[in-house]
């Protein structure tokens, strides 16, 4: 808050809570000012509730009250976007996302106090080391608030998260108040395009790159071209964007936008096995990643070329079946191939592309997709596969950090373990029945309680390392790897090296 906003936010703050003027009184000391705004917060929210400032003393009304209280101290959006370019052009693009995310931390509009609260390990596997994360950061709501949700009418405003409406939104029960948040303009191929950083920060800087239109998520030459954009403005950041079809693609198609932010994936760190060239693109290498799932990875300098290369694979790809290895382009139709894209800038000026080959078909068998979690799986994951599970970081939900505990607990016998009444479809911890009986079978029910812990991160690990083999859509076997390669010599028509 600038000096000359002082009086202004102070005002504010006096009107919200009802006061006439300030305490003229001696100030109390704070002490040193806390890495989050939460502790100061705390007793305003509860102050607010007492006086009827929100109906309920709910996590969901308390979250309302915050962002109010934060939107009168922010700078107006303008004044954002015009500091942010100020930044980027005196002293750097780095020193401007590195002012613009502490911004986001420091008006709670990022609660890092509960993203603190995640856990997070690395699991090793043949494929380098997997990141596990489970989200304690995005609250669930209560079920008092979820019987009041059911009796709210529909609503149209804004027209969904994503939406640029939402800059200073007062927010209601079903939607998320955002006074605080702040949004940076972006020019991507020519179209008017929005920067943002993601309230849940999965990752480090973790960022949204939304565009202008409310237009439904699109994989298309286009797209190849605005990744691009991004990263030559960007080039600190990756940037990607969830597959364009249900099942495969992410939790919000109907608003086109990427995710992007300061971070190496354990994709990123993963080998080349295979590597081939084309006449048609001479200046880009096309390569095979060692990962789980099916990924090309395209290398070269020239933006033209690497485009061209990129709208060859979507478009081949699109249109490629091959019923020995399971993948049907279309069904009556509907299509079913798509691509989940990822582009990087390295620092000697090579654009690099990770286009990972994505299936959405059913069947019988795997009612919720041939390559997706299979059900054996969804005690553990049974979301779609996004963006940031596909370059091996695994969110998963909040209620296994409970589940986890209580396994972790049989089987260092600090809990009794009953496999009967484990299974019973009352036990909170009955789909993970099979998987307990595994796990006591193997190491017993008398571990020490870090070795226990240790054992079920392990097999955590594990489980999403199968995630990823069931999403890729050539298989890391020998007929599934000779099928890549079908792809890639007679598809792409490329030479291997």
């Amino acid at each position: 808050v600038e000096p000359l906003d002082e009086h202004a936010a102070r005002n504010a703050l006096l009107d919200l809570f009802g006061f006439s003027e300030p305490y003229d009184g001696n100030e109390t000391a704070v002490g040193q000012s806390p890495a989050s705004p939460a502790p100061l917060l705390e007793p305003l929210l509860d102050y607010g509730y007492r006086i009827g400032l929100i109906p309920d003393n709910t996590l969901t009304y308390r979250d309302l009250l915050d962002a109010k209280i934060m939107g009168l101290l922010m700078p107006r959006p303008s004044e954002t976007a015009a500091s942010f370019r100020r930044a980027a052009d005196s002293k750097g693009i780095e020193a401007a996302t590195d002012a613009f995310y502490k911004l986001c931390i420091d008006s709670n509009y990022i609660r890092m106090d509960r993203i603190k609260s995640n856990r997070y390990w690395r699991q090793p596997t043949g494929y380098g080391d997997l990141e596990i994360t489970i989200n304690m950061s995005k609250p669930e709501k209560d079920p008092k608030e979820i019987a009041l949700l059911k009796t709210l009418p529909p609503s149209r405003y804004p027209t969904c998260l994503l939406c640029e409406e939402n800059v200073g939104y007062a927010g209601r029960p079903d939607h998320p108040a955002r006074q605080n948040l702040r949004i940076v303009p972006l020019t991507l191929d020519g179209e008017p395009w929005y920067f943002q950083y993601s309230p849940y920060v999965y990752y480090n800087e973790h960022s949204i790159v939304l565009k202008a239109e409310h237009a439904p998520m699109r994989i298309s030459n286009a797209t190849f071209a605005r990744l691009l954009d991004f990263v030559d403005a960007f080039p600190h950041y990756f940037i990607g964007s969830n597959a364009d079809l249900p099942i495969v693609g992410g939790s919000i198609l109907n608003h086109d936008h990427f995710q992007a932010g300061r971070h190496v994936f354990p994709m990123e760190k993963a080998a080349l096995e295979v590597v081939y060239t084309g006449n048609a693109e001479p200046d880009v290498t096309f390569g095979i990643v060692r990962w789980p799932m099916s990924v090309i990875r395209l290398n070269g300098k020239n933006r033209r070329m690497v485009l061209a290369a990129a709208a060859r694979v979507l478009e081949t790809w699109r249109a490629y079946g091959d019923a020995a290895a399971d993948i049907l382009p279309h069904t009556g139709g509907v299509p079913h191939n798509t691509i989940t894209p990822i582009a990087r800038r390295k620092p000697d000026g090579v654009y690099e592309l990770d286009l990972v080959l994505r299936n959405n078909r059913t069947s019988e068998q795997h009612p919720d997709g041939i390559f997706h979690p299979h059900a054996h799986l969804h005690h553990i994951k049974k979301e779609n596969i996004g963006l940031i599970e596909v370059m091996g970081l695994a969110v998963l939900p909040g209620r296994l950090k409970s589940e986890l505990e209580a396994i972790a607990a049989m089987l260092s016998g600090a809990a009794p373990y009953d496999a009967v009444a484990t299974a019973d479809p009352s036990n909170p911890l009955h789909k993970h029945a099979d998987w307990i009986a595994g796990m006591a079978s193997a190491c017993g029910t008398a571990l020490e309680s870090g070795q226990a812990e240790a054992a079920v991160r392990e097999e955590v690990g594990r489980k999403f390392l199968e995630v990823l083999q069931a999403a890729g859509v050539y298989k890391r076997t020998e007929d599934g790897q000779t099928a890549f390669a079908r792809f890639m010599e007679e598809g792409l028509g490329l030479t291997r090296q």
